[in-house]
C-alpha cells in the first residue's frame, strides 16, 4: 500500500540487472523513506550484474542481495514518476503518471571500470530528481 503524501518511483530496465537497480539503490540511499522506491524489467535477468554490484560497493552501498523483477502493470499503475533507462523498454501508459526517459550506457557486460562512470551519471540525475520533487538529500 503506498503512501498518498510519499512519491512513488518506478525504474524500468529490460533486464532490470544494472542501471534501474543502480537508480533504485541511489534513490533509497539518498531519500531513505521520503520517496517509494521500485525498480523491474520486462526481460529480467537471472541476477544482477556483479560488475554494479561492485560498483556500488565503491560507492557504499550494497546491492548484493537485491534480485530483477519482472515488471508489471501494477507497478507502473502505483508509482507517481516512471523512469525508463534508455534501453527502449515499453511501460504501459496511464494518464497522470510522469514518464522519464533516462539515454545511459548500457552496463551489460562491462567491466567495474566501465561502470563507474554510468554509476556517477545516475547518482547526479537521481539527486536531480530529488531536487525536482523537493526532498532534500540524506547523504
Amino acid at each position: 500500500m503506498s503512501n498518498p503524501a510519499v512519491p512513488s518511483v518506478l525504474f524500468v530496465c529490460v533486464h532490470n540487472a544494472g542501471r534501474s537497480q543502480m537508480a533504485a539503490a541511489f534513490l533509497t540511499h539518498l531519500a531513505g523513506d521520503r520517496v517509494q522506491v521500485r525498480s523491474a524489467g520486462s526481460a529480467p535477468a537471472d541476477a544482477v550484474n556483479p560488475a554494479v554490484v561492485e560498483a556500488m560497493a565503491e560507492a557504499g552501498i550494497d546491492i548484493s542481495a537485491e534480485t530483477p523483477k519482472v515488471l508489471t502493470v501494477e507497478a507502473v499503475q502505483s508509482s507517481d514518476v516512471v523512469i525508463t533507462m534508455g534501453c527502449g523498454d515499453a511501460c504501459p501508459y496511464f494518464p497522470g503518471k510522469r514518464y522519464l526517459d533516462w539515454a545511459l550506457t548500457d552496463p551489460a557486460g562491462q567491466g567495474v571500470a566501465a561502470v563507474r562512470p554510468i554509476r556517477d551519471e545516475i547518482e547526479q540525475r537521481i539527486r536531480g530528481l530529488l531536487a525536482e520533487l523537493d526532498i532534500p538529500a540524506s547523504a
